[in-house]
């Protein structure tokens, strides 16, 4: 395997952004070549400045021009939304792409976000792969490395009835605004508006329904969505968040993907903004993977701060959070870079695509 360090372009600097700055910076496989941010008053300063490090030597630009004449290696996107024109440009410039934003297999952008030229989604990022010898990778940590622990966790399993991967956690460490507006928290709970709402910003999590079973060699005949509210039974201010009592603050999500009616492959959300909410759920603060099967299998996929970290800091709580929906796709780079032209998912992946790095 090459020594070379992978040079590497970052979009955004948010809550997820202003975490892979620092993991970037640390990460021996890895360079950061560029930084390209949305808001002009980024722009022009260090990318460590920016988010409270030292200076790393990297100017904050704002054009994609800019991205393609560093020519890195990769970019990585790490807004809240997609930027599918971003990233049509950068894939025919022959700049791979590996993003933490809304996509897995492709699935959910092409269902329910028609591009606007009016084909699907991922036509049209693989004829931007196409046109420049590039790859596309999306990943994260739910949807993103949950699905692949379900995935593993059925290798000494020798008949299957089901699997289903549950994100049991509190999600009031997760400081986006934009995010929780979109998805409904904070609204009446009485909303008719609410379950599109959260279908429309969840509905990726079919794309990990749909990548286990293409693991699995299952043919599903549909993935359905269902969901539970939960109503907050008093006023919550979360400081960066305000819940009225009655309002959303807590769901549980599932998405199940079906074979004659019969759910074998399901991705559940149990998500709380607060504990005061009617009904509540009992979070566990982990991943969880349950396979029915000969034999059954229950694994509980949890994640604990480094020695001294005062978890009393939200700021430290919500580090933990960000770290570990980016670094899978910090670990993955060099084997994107390594991989086919083309839109790729996890399974085309090899298993030290999905390894993290000593520190030594």
């Amino acid at each position: 395997m090459s020594t070379d360090k992978i040079r590497v372009f970052q979009v955004a600097t948010g809550n997820l952004g202003t975490e892979m700055i620092g993991r970037i910076h640390n990460h021996p496989d890895l360079e950061l070549v560029g930084l390209h941010c949305y808001t002009a008053e980024k722009i022009g300063r260090d990318a460590g400045e920016i988010v409270g490090m030292d200076p790393v030597g990297v100017i904050a630009t704002g054009t994609v021009e800019e991205i393609i004449a560093a020519r890195p290696d990769v970019l990585t996107f790490h807004g809240v939304f997609p930027d599918e024109e971003l990233y049509e440009r950068v894939l025919e410039a022959g700049i791979n792409v590996v993003t933490t934003a809304d996509w897995i297999t492709g699935y959910h952008r092409d269902t329910n976000h028609p591009h606007p030229s009016g084909r699907k989604v991922s036509e049209v990022i693989a004829a931007a792969c196409e046109r420049g010898d590039a790859t596309f990778y999306g990943t994260g940590m739910n949807p993103g490395l949950a699905q692949i622990l379900g995935i593993v966790h059925s290798a000494d399993v020798a008949e299957i009835e089901n699997v289903t991967v549950t994100e049991s956690v509190d999600v009031s460490c997760h400081h986006s605004v934009d995010t929780w507006k979109a998805v409904g928290y904070g609204r009446p709970v009485d909303d008719p508006t609410i379950p599109e709402s959260l279908h429309k910003y969840t509905a990726v999590f079919a794309d990990s329904v749909y990548l286990m079973a293409d693991a699995f060699g299952l043919e599903l005949d549909e993935v359905t969505f269902g969901y539970e509210l939960g109503a907050c039974t008093e006023d919550v201010d979360l400081g960066w968040y305000f819940l009225p009592k009655g309002s959303l603050g807590a769901n549980y999500i599932k998405y199940q993907g079906l074979v004659d009616g019969v759910p074998r492959v399901e991705s559940h959300l149990e998500w709380q903004m607060t504990p005061h909410t009617d009904p509540a759920w009992k979070i566990k603060g982990c991943y969880i993977t349950q396979i029915t099967g000969d034999p059954s299998i229950y694994s509980k996929h949890m994640v604990f701060p480094r020695k001294g970290v005062d978890l009393s800091d939200p700021a430290s709580f919500a580090s933990i959070g960000m770290t570990v929906t980016g670094m899978p796709a910090l670990h993955s780079l060099r084997s994107v870079v390594a991989a086919r032209p083309g839109i790729i998912t996890s399974a085309d992946l090899p298993l030290r695509s999905f390894a993290g790095r000593f520190t030594l």
